[in-house]
């Protein structure tokens, strides 16, 4: 008996990421797997989100209305040019869904963030990707990849896995040289961790032109990855494209109102963002002094590549992970001998690196 089938590009999506065999390991007790803000949200946000889930009952109208002015006053922006999503993963998603057509090409560079391939795939569109320069996405090979079929440049900046990030003038290159038609979407879900001089928010570039896209989300600074919360600064034909695809009712009202919570905080996501920055540093200094290759981060992660006289990434996982401490392993082959090392609590942290350098150690 035959089923039905689903479009055939669905059937290439495969897991970015490799735990496949993490059933037999000890619970976790250190997580520094997901990038999630190990700092939370601030307390006024978890207040607001507790204070909405009395009114279960209701949906929340127009989340939009409220969240896009409040997002426009914090960081300066154009409300017109704003909407939101239920995480920037379903805005993504929307963004393809409109743009992108059975037979198109979607250009990435091709150690970035791996979902941007099968966000291609879900839409019958072909992937393509770009050589890049020790993970860091190159401009030239970028531009050298798109063709007439081309309808989405996608550059997450900074990127992930590697924390890697391009500078304002090779952005700006970039775009220059993309035909008119061609979509480039900046994904900038680590942007508020950058501190590099040489770097542009990603706004900018949408305030003086037609054909770029920012996305942008609550769940790294702002601690609310559990809510899924996210927004998209575009020019506005393209915010009323992503507007008539989205689902109805698309946020709960916990997450509207930890939103509009986390935006008023401005200290606490100061905070975290210099305490990141500070563990960052530090993190890398230590893992480095092992011996380690630590890809320099403009994010809340850093992306560790084991060299082949000590342990290798998959022993350095499984003893981290016997311990109750999870890292990430990613299933590509590039990744092969990497592991992603979230910046967590001090503590945590120091756990994490304690019980990597008794790894190194051991194998001298």
């Amino acid at each position: 008996m035959s089923s039905p089938s689903a479009k055939s590009g669905i059937y290439s999506i495969r897991d970015p990421m490799d735990e496949s065999a993490d059933s037999h390991y000890p619970p976790a007790r250190i997580l520094l797997n997901s990038n999630e803000s190990a700092f939370g949200p601030s307390e006024g946000a978890i207040a607001a989100a507790k204070s909405a889930s009395e009114h279960l009952e209701r949906y929340y109208e127009d989340p939009k209305s409220v969240l896009a002015p409040a997002i426009a006053q914090r960081f300066g922006l154009n409300t017109q040019k704003i909407t939101v999503g239920n995480g920037s993963d379903d805005l993504l998603a929307r963004l393809f869904r409109a743009y992108v057509d059975t037979g198109d090409e979607v250009v990435r560079s091709i150690n970035g963030y791996p979902k941007a391939a099968n966000y291609a795939y879900a839409n019958n569109a072909i992937p393509v990707g770009a050589p890049d320069t020790d993970f860091r996405p190159n401009v030239e090979s970028l531009l050298s990849a798109v063709t007439e079929k081309t309808k989405v440049v996608y550059l997450a900046n900074p990127e992930n896995p590697a924390g890697t990030y391009l500078a304002a003038n090779e952005v700006r290159a970039l775009h220059g040289a993309l035909p008119e038609h061609v979509l480039l979407i900046l994904d900038g879900a680590y942007e508020e961790y950058v501190n590099a001089t040489d770097h542009e928010a990603g706004h900018v570039l949408v305030d003086e032109s037609s054909n770029i896209v920012m996305t942008r989300t609550f769940s790294k600074v702002f601690g609310l990855a559990g809510a899924r919360l996210g927004w998209l600064y575009a020019p506005e034909a393209i915010v009323n494209v992503v507007d008539r695809i989205g689902i109805t009712f698309p946020i709960a009202s916990p997450t509207v109102a930890a939103g509009l919570a986390a935006l008023e905080d401005e200290d606490h996501s100061a905070f975290v963002v210099k305490e990141t920055i500070r563990l960052r540093s530090e993190v890398s200094d230590s893992l480095i002094a092992l011996g380690l290759m630590v890809y320099p981060s403009q994010t809340n992660f850093v992306l560790i590549e084991f060299p082949p006289n000590g342990p290798s990434a998959d022993q350095a996982y499984a003893a981290l992970r016997e311990q109750g401490i999870v890292l990430r392993r990613f299933s590509a082959k590039a990744f092969e001998n990497c592991i992603r090392f979230s910046i967590g609590l001090a503590d945590d942290t120091k756990v994490a690196v304690d019980a990597l350098t008794q790894l190194i150690q051991s194998h001298h």
